[in-house]
């Protein structure tokens, strides 16, 4: 008997995934009617950073970095072969970050120094658990995931840097969705055509997404090239020109992974879609660059539609895997999915005027909030009970996580 059949814990900390997901949508569903109160003038906050600042740092590290930590903690395992991270160790991180959202939100009084401090500790403990699991498995084909995670815990601590000596953190906010957006484009470029593949193998297709390539490895560098020209110089010719690049080659990639073929399996199409939402940003981030759409459009259909749809479709299809449910969306977890695609294309609209006398920034935060109620009511209790079903192999099970 092993380890793995031996726990004897709270089903919610049998594995990272759990507990960060779980947490992650909760907040999510949670923020963003904050944001938006916040946003009307009807709550204030005694956050030591801006309302906008402590929005978009919330969404980035708050958010963002426990999607990245519970898709690690359940990934590097598989990687590995070595055993998951569970109960204390896990309880911790939670703690950790927890804590920064308290403190970021100003719910304890401290001073910029002592909150940056304290927010820091969950991406640095995240970052040095992961690599130390990586080391020890030998693993090191995957050291490289381990340079965006540390560049995101040096974003945050960038972040609070900025917001307190120039009252803002205009850059540390790029930054930011741009080190998600590059994750996006790093492990959904290996998992949604490896899926894919694997789903048109079973239904004895023969034309397949191919594997990693040197083209990708282009797009990946044109898309950091196009990043790091929106970070540095925004809404510029030369932004423009590099986020034009990066959005047709990326058109090119997903439209190389023969997405259109997965309408039978939504969980499937829903990644396909989330990563469409790539190149659409480069090219919203192009068209500001020329002036021709709102400044803040390229930041809301990369962090809503990409890092967004795609954290949500991650998360649904991993929880299904590892709890024992069949990989089948459902019509809960489609309109969620479809909800969060809505809500980014209301997000481009701004203040202008849509529906009832919501403007695309309430549309938003209303559709925004309706697909976390809605993921959570699905997965949450997935999450928070044991695996279902029966035991299988520990060779049916390793088959069963490849395509997870």
């Amino acid at each position: 008997m092993t380890d793995r059949e031996t726990y004897k814990g709270p089903a919610l900390f049998s594995y990272g995934f759990r507990p960060f997901f779980l947490s992650a949508a909760l907040f999510a569903m949670l923020a963003i009617p904050m944001w938006w109160l916040v946003w009307r003038g009807d709550l204030a906050l005694a956050s030591r950073l801006n309302p906008v600042d402590w929005h978009i740092h919330e969404m980035i590290f708050g958010y963002g970095a426990a999607v990245v930590a519970g898709f690690l903690f359940t990934a590097v395992p598989n990687w590995t072969g070595r055993l998951p991270t569970r109960g204390g160790p896990l309880v911790v991180l939670l703690s950790f970050w927890i804590a920064g959202r308290v403190a970021v939100a100003g719910l304890t009084g401290q001073g910029p120094f002592v909150v940056a401090l304290i927010d820091q500790l969950f991406l640095l403990a995240v970052t040095v658990m992961i690599a130390r699991e990586i080391v020890a498995g030998r693993n090191w084909r995957n050291l490289k995931v381990l340079v965006p995670v540390t560049m995101l815990w040096l974003a945050n601590i960038l972040f609070h840097a900025e917001a307190a000596m120039q009252g803002t953190a205009d850059h540390g906010r790029r930054l930011g969705i741009a080190l998600l957006v590059f994750l996006v484009m790093l492990i959904g470029g290996r998992i949604v055509p490896s899926f894919t593949r694997n789903w048109l193998v079973q239904r004895g297709e023969t034309r397949l997404p191919g594997g990693f390539s040197r083209f990708d490895a282009l797009c990946l560098a044109a898309g950091a090239a196009g990043l790091i020209a929106w970070v540095v110089a925004p809404y510029t010719m030369i932004c423009a020109a590099l986020g034009t690049t990066a959005a047709v080659l990326h058109l090119v990639r997903v439209a190389r992974w023969r997405g259109a073929g997965t309408w039978p399996s939504p969980l499937l199409l829903m990644l396909h879609v989330a990563y469409l939402m790539v190149p659409l940003g480069f090219a919203a981030v192009a068209l500001a660059g020329l002036g021709l759409v709102a400044p803040a459009s390229g930041a809301h259909v990369l962090g809503i539609g990409a890092v967004g749809g795609m954290t949500v479709a991650v998360m649904m299809r991993a929880t299904m895997g590892h709890t024992g449910r069949p990989l089948e969306a459902g019509r809960v977890l489609m309109g969620a999915f479809v909800l969060m695609i809505a809500a980014a294309a209301a997000r481009v609209a701004g203040p202008a005027p849509l529906f009832a006398g919501l403007d695309g920034i309430d549309l938003s935060a209303f559709l925004w909030t309706c697909a976390f109620a809605l993921l959570v009511a699905r997965i949450g209790p997935w999450l928070l009970r044991p695996k279902a079903g029966r035991k299988v192999s520990r060779a049916a099970a390793r088959v069963r996580i490849h395509d997870q």
